[in-house]
């Protein structure tokens, strides 16, 4: 007996605007066992567009799993945690932060606000995309959605 994946791909939601770091995060993610659709915005405005589903993301699937990175252009990524977690239909979306400093640890957990998961993220490849699979396995597997 086969085992299938059951239900619609997961929707994640990516914050980045390091390309180079958002290619790997995506890469590592597709080349995994769990179906997924990633979004991809770089920019903490951006990120508040499509998660109220504003202007040119008004169509936007809501996400399953948001990637923020905390150090963003225009609205930093503390501020769209903040908004994601005072409005009713958005506090339920599990958050993992991504960044390369392990400062933002604490200065989260000095102004409460609760993530799911937290990922430094390394320097070198490899290191990465196991970081990067460890999360997937961590996070996504069981949470594939029946349509």
């Amino acid at each position: 007996m086969s085992r299938e994946t059951v239900g619609r791909p997961m929707e994640i939601l990516m914050v980045e605007d390091d390309l180079e770091d958002a290619g790997l995060t995506i890469d590592a993610l597709r080349s995994g066992e769990v179906p997924c659709r990633i979004s991809l915005v770089r920019d903490g405005e951006e990120a508040l567009e499509f998660l109220f589903q504003r202007g040119k993301f008004r169509r936007a699937p809501r996400p399953d799993l948001i990637l923020l990175d905390l150090q963003l252009p225009k609205v930093e990524g503390r501020e769209v945690l903040l908004k994601v977690r005072e409005d009713e239909k958005l506090q339920r979306i599990p958050v993992v932060v991504l960044t390369s400093s392990l400062t933002h640890l604490k200065i989260l957990q000095s102004e409460n606000l609760r993530v799911e998961s937290y990922l430094n993220k390394p320097i070198d490849l490899p290191e990465f995309s196991r970081v990067v699979k460890s999360l997937r396995k961590y996070m996504l597997a069981d949470v594939l959605l029946p349509q």
